[in-house]
């Protein structure tokens, strides 16, 4: 039986969802997939945090559970930036029968 999950595993990991979610962003036409591949790269940097939290305890730090908090705040940010996004996306889908960012970069409030 092996030992714990190095932390360098934790965060190459969250790195590399990190990538596939900037990618996502940077290729995707859709503004339905671009908003789930910001979650992946919010939902990254969240793994990194409770990892370092996780090596922060075995170190005997008293402040370790700071990296989980600010994962809760992320969270609820995320939550929110979702219900917002999604509320204008199908606003404006039911303007323009369309949720193509190409197209919706000519819309003017």
């Amino acid at each position: 039986m092996s030992g714990p999950v190095p932390t360098e595993a934790w965060v190459i990991l969250s790195a590399a969802l990190f990538a596939i979610g900037g990618i996502g962003v940077l290729t995707r036409r859709s503004a339905i997939l671009v908003f789930l591949s910001v979650e992946l790269m919010l939902n990254a940097a969240n793994l990194a945090l409770v990892a370092y939290a996780k090596q922060w305890a075995t170190a005997g730090v008293n402040v370790a559970m700071s990296g989980q908090t600010v994962v809760f705040v992320v969270l609820a940010i995320a939550a929110a930036e979702v219900a917002v996004g999604l509320g204008i996306l199908v606003a404006i889908f039911r303007d323009r029968l369309s949720t193509d960012v190409d197209v919706l970069s000519e819309v003017r409030l």
